[in-house]
């Protein structure tokens, strides 16, 4: 009984961590007996294919979608923090996803753009680079022609 009490806390405590960090997803309503009688969760290792179509609904889904270092209420590095100011200096909503939070998406979105670095732009499901990129696109104006696409996409 003190065995079962003590993997339950564990279980408990563990659940409250970013499994997904790890590239491992906790199903936590899902405890299989083991051949000893113990129980046991039931951790299931994501695909690569799973994260790249995670990756391509979220482009789809998502006129405006830059992966990040943190999220656009709190960048976690300058990179990340430079391009959520570019987005938000042409007023227009734009989705962001924590790479940090997420270690198959981090990895996954570098393979997915064949672009090494994050944070990484997509604007109406196409790739506009990183943060050098899109400082290059504003200043010569591209990237507003791009975000003006984008938001027409939006009505």
């Amino acid at each position: 009984m003190l065995k079962l009490f003590v993997f339950l806390a564990i279980l408990t405590l563990a659940s409250s961590f970013h499994a997904p960090v790890f590239g491992v997803r906790v199903r936590s309503s899902s405890l299989m007996m083991d051949s000893g009688e113990n129980l046991r969760p039931d951790f299931e290792q994501e695909t690569p294919e799973r994260t790249k179509q995670r990756i391509q609904d979220m482009i789809t889904t998502n006129p405006v979608m830059l992966f990040m270092k943190g999220n656009k209420m709190f960048p976690q590095c300058g990179f990340s923090n430079t391009a959520v100011q570019i987005l938000q200096s042409y007023s227009i909503d734009f989705e962001t996803c924590d790479v940090l939070s997420d270690e198959a998406i981090r990895n996954g979105v570098k393979d997915f753009s064949n672009w090494p670095t994050i944070p990484q732009l997509y604007v109406a499901g196409e790739f506009v680079g990183g943060t050098d990129i899109m400082i290059e696109e504003y200043q010569n104006g591209n990237l507003a022609e791009v975000i003006e696409k984008a938001k027409a996409d939006m009505i």
